[in-house]
């Protein structure tokens, strides 16, 4: 005990406290190796967003709405990102690079490049905004939900800046910074509103991919 009564000492006691506590991440994936949650960081399965993809989902999207057009379309993940990020008025700010978009398990993945300043100005990162540098990589995985015909919703579910989680808690004041305070009617105070036809009746994502299903005369989906 007498080590730890010099001040020297208590330092890098703390020290090695406070690494083990902001690597968390990595050395408990490293204890839970039987976790079965998705790997985030397979690249292989990214696909980069483009305005052609946007046109691609849009198209997609609009066919549903034609009376002879197909009861379903499947979409890739870079597809249905980039239109979503164009319809919900832009996920990522004007300034952030290498955005990509992935299907892992049953949640959509945009990530990107951002400069930090534009996150920690939400006060969702706390204390750990310090610690990041001036752009670090953003990611955002959820799922979607039709609220209501030409209305849906993107719910985010996992949003981390670089290798640390973002507590749930904390994503409805990202969402607020994102959407600059404006609130649409019936959309979750930890989603995106995204307008989609009045044909849409609902989204499902498996498989590495989204299918969009449209509404059948009966209102019920297929």
């Amino acid at each position: 005990m007498g080590c730890l009564r010099r001040v020297g000492c208590l330092v890098v006691v703390l020290a090695i406290v406070a690494g083990l506590w902001l690597t968390q991440n990595k050395w408990m994936r490293v204890v839970k190796r039987s976790d079965p949650a998705p790997e985030v960081s397979a690249d292989r399965v990214w696909q980069p967003l483009s305005p052609q993809a946007a046109a691609r989902g849009k198209q997609a999207l609009d066919g549903l709405a034609s009376p002879r057009g197909p009861v379903f379309v499947n979409l890739s993940a870079n597809e249905i990102a980039s239109y979503v990020v164009q319809a919900a008025g832009g996920a990522f700010p004007a300034s952030a690079d290498s955005v990509e978009a992935a299907v892992i398990g049953d949640v959509l993945y945009v990530r990107a490049i951002v400069p930090t300043k534009d996150i920690a100005r939400s006060g969702a990162l706390g204390p750990l905004a310090g610690l990041l540098n001036a752009r670090e990589k953003v990611s955002l995985g959820g799922s979607f939900r039709v609220v209501r015909p030409g209305l849906s919703e993107f719910k985010l579910r996992d949003v981390k800046l670089r290798d640390f989680s973002v507590p749930r808690g904390a994503i409805p004041r990202l969402v607020q910074q994102i959407t600059k305070g404006k609130q649409t009617p019936g959309i979750a105070n930890d989603a995106l509103a995204v307008p989609t036809p009045t044909s849409l009746a609902d989204v499902r994502i498996a498989n590495g991919r989204v299918t969009l299903y449209k509404s059948t005369p009966a209102g019920r989906t297929p």
